[in-house]
């Protein structure tokens, strides 16, 4: 008990310099609660549309997905006959069916031609207005399609684009552009996480989207009373025969959930890994709160020594108090938690995806996970310094000779850390040196550990060192006050280690990140000027294939010399060495694709793969199976017959654009795959004559400016949308990677409270003998500088290191420019010191405000 009551004194005593590692805690524990409660909120959306939205049983035609995609490679859903509907209908235990036709395969633009598709990555369903929809969306002005001119909108992209009755769509297709105006406009009766929706009538649909009527893509079927689903799917399944995918609500709500299951789980998972990065440099920050508490209550601990507490009874105490701050730190940010996750909801809400609080999911086991998390995290991080404040003497304390120092433990410290710094760069080489990148990725996380552990471990050895040079350069400027920072920075070494590894650890993994986008940028680039010689590519930046109306546009346009087509088609191969290929994807090329992109071979010229019945394989895969020039490989092209094609070429895998590519021409796989089934075109390069590239390319642009679905994109535009592609993606990281410096930043903020309420007497009478309260702030200010670009040093210098390894891995992808993002890291340097500027504000503040005579007159 006697533990317990010094142990809540103390901690009340000194709840001011416990609260920003109570901030940190807290922090920390809400973004692991959020990332639950916002992961859990949208599992719970998508299993309520997907149940709200699943028939009893769902027929679907041979071809489609088990979660009903219809995207197939001519651009057109597979389908089935209507006589199928009529079969079911006949079954026993059916109570109605109706056949229904969608696709995803479009794109829907206003009458100024902008898409309307979400921006959140959902998809664009066009649909026949049915029975099923009609259970779950309601109408909420004017009435659903009644013929061609017609189409109903969903109300959440009716809002977005300020859509209203009787303005005009276009839905675009493989088929080509249908145009109709708003009738109608429904709500969801379930949230709706970012779909664009639109319905036409059943015949329309089938035209639009097919092309043909009289075929569905899906019948819906409801079970007769009594009926369960499972019964009903085993007598559909005996009624209408093999060849069609029968699935019952819940195997459809089930394959659709796993669909979003993996981009749920990368998400989740990602955000824990931030977090953990946020616990981790919250623990520095814990470590160095008690050991400075330790440090100031050197005499009262010895006193409590001398009068008969034990050494585990004063281990316990200190212990106690960091459970204190672990449980009221994770009990306010579990409540945060939920706050965060609501501001997770609004911002997808503002990039498309819409979530309804209403759905907002806190699982008894998201508090649980917080509090035990933050918890252990405080304790573990508490246990050296209270096992130092074990070990004060009594008489030592009595003395007030502060905590003991152990000369021996330092040089200890030291060894370990050079030798863990020593074995994070040796498996660092061995990355480096890899043949392949899975074994390289195994060396270059281990280097990464140990040589981060390693530099935690040495920093205090380190601090010494930089911090002179840093003085050197930056203090020396600013006379005895500069010189004064310098030795209030180098005073506790281990302190100012500790206090810069919690910005080294954020910043490391900020300049690996920028040094591995940066060379991906860099050897893409460098691949495009190498490789690709064509002026224009044309693709879907939504994955819709190019039509034939949209490759006849382009053909026609004046001014280019070339346009070839590339389409890409899975086929089972069967090889020289007798084995069969599960499934493989052969690239159909026109042959003026070998000018377009100059890829690199090992034998022979890509030119003759676009002979008749010719191919090309990649290095890799030649051998693994033998392959040779001359060679002949069975080619079974999905839905055609199956080809001898004679190998050509056999191209380097030491590239990046179609890495892995297998080639062969337009003319052969149309020898052998119905016009019907021939697969769309992925892309067009499309070249210019000479001297003409500027006018052919305003030409093309105006050509296909009636088809909105595609981009036309010259070299340097290709460059920048790779670019502005990673760079969003590092923005992202950044932006979560931002947690971790907040922690730091504290960390600096309360080290030099604490170290101000340390240095009370000192203060006080450097005021006494003429340092002014200007001086005095600009000193500290100057401190807090120091020990931030400290950090910033330490934590550069390791993730330019990781980067530049990780490049050797990609080099192994054939990504092979190493390239320094100086601006970025020059940047970051200079922004840490305003980083030290801002952290000791507060600290400068109070220390200035304090009585001189009170200040000298404290014990």
């Amino acid at each position: 008990m006697t533990v317990l009551k010094t142990s809540l004194r103390n901690f009340f005593a000194h709840k001011g310099r416990m609260a920003l590692s109570a901030v940190a805690v807290l922090l920390s524990v809400a973004f692991v609660c959020g990332t639950l409660v916002f992961t859990d909120t949208m599992n719970t959306t998508f299993d309520k549309l997907f149940a709200a939205t699943s028939s009893d049983v769902t027929v679907s035609a041979r071809g489609a997905s088990d979660t009903g995609e219809t995207t197939s490679d001519n651009g057109k859903p597979p389908v089935m006959p209507a006589s199928v509907v009529d079969k079911v209908r006949r079954v026993h235990g059916v109570q109605s069916a109706e056949g229904t036709v969608f696709s995803t395969s479009v794109t829907v633009v206003d009458a100024d031609k902008d898409s309307l598709s979400p921006t959140s990555g959902g998809p664009t369903i066009v649909g026949s207005w049915n029975g099923n929809d009609a259970r779950t969306m309601k109408i909420t002005e004017g009435a659903a399609p009644r013929g061609p001119g017609q189409v109903m909108v969903d109300e959440d992209t009716a809002d977005k684009h300020h859509l209203e009755l009787g303005d005009e769509l276009g839905v675009i297709s493989a088929i080509g552009t249908h145009t109709a105006k708003i009738s109608g406009i429904a709500a969801f009766q379930v949230t709706n996480p970012g779909a664009a929706i639109f319905y036409l009538d059943t015949k329309t649909a089938q035209t639009t989207l097919v092309g043909q009527s009289g075929v569905y893509t899906n019948v819906n079927v409801t079970a007769a009373p009594g009926v369960s689903d499972d019964q009903l799917k085993k007598d559909v399944v005996a009624g209408i025969g093999g060849g069609y995918k029968v699935q019952t609500a819940k195997e459809t709500a089930d394959a659709n959930q796993k669909d979003v299951e993996g981009f749920l789980n990368v998400m989740k998972y990602a955000m824990l890994g931030f977090a953990g990065i946020a616990f981790l440099v919250g623990i520095f920050l814990i470590i160095n709160t008690f050991s400075m508490l330790v440090a100031q209550r050197t005499r009262e601990i010895g006193l409590m020594r001398a009068i008969g507490s034990s050494r585990k009874q004063v281990n316990r105490s200190v212990l106690l108090e960091a459970l204190l701050l672990g449980v009221v730190g994770s009990v306010l940010g579990a409540a945060a938690g939920v706050g965060i996750a609501v501001g997770l909801m609004k911002l997808m809400g503002q990039m498309g995806m819409h979530l309804s609080t209403d759905d907002l999911t806190v699982a008894w086991t998201t508090p649980v996970v917080g509090l035990v998390l933050g918890v252990v995290v405080t304790v573990l991080a508490a246990y050296l310094p209270a096992r130092r404040a074990g070990k004060i003497s009594p008489m030592a304390a009595l003395r007030d000779a502060g905590t003991p120092a152990d000369v021996k433990a330092g040089w200890v410290r030291a060894l370990v850390g050079l030798a863990l710094t020593g074995a994070g760069g040796a498996c660092l080489y061995l990355t480096a040196q890899a043949d392949k990148a899975s074994q390289g990725s195994l060396w270059l996380g281990l280097g990464v550990v140990l040589s981060l552990v390693g530099f935690v471990v040495v920093g205090p050895v380190l601090a010494g060192g930089l911090v002179r040079v840093l003085g050197a350069v930056l203090l020396r400027g600013f006379g005895p006050v500069g010189r004064m920072a310098e030795r209030n920075a180098l005073r506790n070494p281990r302190r100012t280690g500790a206090t810069g590894a919690a910005l080294m650890i954020g910043l490391a993994l900020v300049a690996c990140l920028s040094v591995v986008g940066s060379s991906m940028v860099a050897s893409a680039t460098s691949e495009l000027d190498k490789s690709v010689g064509t002026d224009f590519i044309v693709q879907s930046d939504s994955g819709q294939l190019i039509t034939p109306q949209a490759v006849r546009a382009a053909k026609s346009v004046p001014g280019l010399e070339r346009v070839t087509e590339y389409k890409v088609l899975d086929a089972t191969l069967t090889t020289p060495d007798g084995r069969t290929t599960k499934k493989e994807t052969i690239n159909a090329a026109d042959p003026t694709y070998a000018q377009d992109v100059r890829t690199k071979t090992v034998a022979g010229r890509l030119e003759d793969a676009y002979r008749p019945d010719s191919m090309s394989v990649f290095e890799g895969f030649a051998k693994d199976h033998g392959i040779r020039l001359g060679s002949t490989v069975g080619v079974a092209f999905k839905d055609g017959s199956t080809a001898r094609l004679t190998v050509r070429a056999i191209t380097s895998d030491d590239v990046v654009i179609d890495k892995g590519a297998m080639y062969t021409s337009v003319a052969t796989m149309a020898k052998y795959v119905p016009a019907e089934k021939m697969p769309l075109d992925m892309l067009l390069f499309a070249t210019a004559k000479d001297g003409q590239q500027d006018a052919a390319y305003q030409a093309l642009k105006a050509k296909l400016h009636d088809y909105p679905q595609y981009t036309v994109r010259d070299q340097t535009d290709y460059k920048q949308a790779l670019k502005d592609q990673i760079g969003q993606l590092l923005n992202m990281i950044y932006g979560l990677l931002a947690l971790a410096i907040i922690v730091a930043i504290l960390g600096v903020v309360n080290t030099l409270a604490l170290s101000v309420i340390e240095r009370t007497r000192e203060i006080g009478l450097m005021r006494a003998i003429g340092l002014s309260r200007r001086q005095l702030r600009r000193m500290i200010r100057l401190e807090s500088v120091v020990i931030a670009l400290f950090g910033a040093l330490l934590g550069l210098g390791l993730g330019m290191g990781w980067g530049a390894t990780a490049q050797k891995l990609l080099a192994l992808e054939g990504m092979n420019v190493l390239e320094i993002p100086w601006p970025t890291i020059t940047g970051v340097f200079i922004g840490s010191a305003f980083v030290g500027l801002f952290a000791a504000l507060i600290p400068a503040f109070r220390a200035g405000r304090m009585n001189v005579l009170n200040a000298i007159a404290t014990d």
